[in-house]
């Protein structure tokens, strides 16, 4: 259940387009920040509630069990045949993400090549929390979870593996359009993951799903506390959390 917005909490209500780069970049943190303060589950409700795509399940947190929300940075991995070798220096997956990511973004992997090869690994890892990304979500094996986990780096996959990229997997672009799970997902979208599912929420819709999400977190915090002060659990979870999407 979601922590319930502060008092004195911005109003739902969507705000004017910022009109500079730096109004935007601030709009674009106070998301982030309202974001942080919810849940998977209370994202996932408000787009429901608006008939949006975004919830992907079967993505666990592998290394630490921490929710992390924040901007998308995308990594696009194919199996390694399909990429003609490239002049100069072999370049390793990820690494062009970990080195253009902004602190508090997450870098999101897709690895749907059906390959058991790692997606992410311990070095990427330690070099993107040097860097200050919130976490990673990969849709794909992932290797060195170990070792993250004595990062205290957050780490979300389809499951641990030990097997290597080398020859297996190769990138095919950073910040790309990539679709994990079901879900298309652009640079810049947002997403929350936790421990029930990984929701995504398109930069031009994030302003009221954020809305959204966070009277749902208020009438949940209502409930919980009626259940404290005595009301009655199936009144709460009959009347009250049935009609939870309904209404304003």
């Amino acid at each position: 259940m979601a922590t319930p917005p502060p008092p004195g909490f911005p109003a739902s209500s969507p705000s004017p387009t910022p009109s500079t780069p730096a109004a935007r970049a601030d709009a674009a943190d106070d998301l982030v920040a309202r974001l942080s303060r919810l849940d998977a589950c209370a994202v996932s409700d408000a787009l429901d509630k608006l008939d949006l795509p975004g919830c992907v399940t079967g993505l666990a947190p592998l290394s630490v069990a921490r929710r992390i929300a924040g901007r998308v940075r995308t990594v696009k991995l194919v199996a390694a045949e399909q990429l003609v070798a490239a002049d100069g220096p072999p370049r390793h997956l990820g690494t062009t993400a970990v080195m253009a990511a902004r602190p508090g973004e997450v870098i999101v992997v897709e690895q749907r090549t059906g390959r058991d090869a790692g997606a992410w690994g311990g070095i990427l890892s330690l070099g993107a929390k040097l860097r200050g990304v919130a976490g990673v979500i990969a849709d794909g094996p992932v290797r060195d979870v170990d070792e993250a986990r004595e990062l205290d780096f957050p780490v979300y996959g389809r499951q641990p593996t030990a097997r290597t990229a080398r020859g297996r997997i190769a990138e095919a672009g950073t910040d790309v359009a990539v679709t994990i799970g079901d879900i298309a997902v652009a640079p810049g979208d947002y997403v929350i993951a936790d421990g029930s599912a990984a929701v995504f929420v398109a930069a031009v819709e994030a302003e009221r799903v954020i809305a959204v999400a966070e009277g749902i977190a208020r009438r949940e915090a209502a409930m919980a506390q009626a259940l404290r002060t005595g009301a009655d659990i199936t009144q709460v979870m009959g009347a009250d959390y049935e009609n939870l999407l309904k209404g304003g």
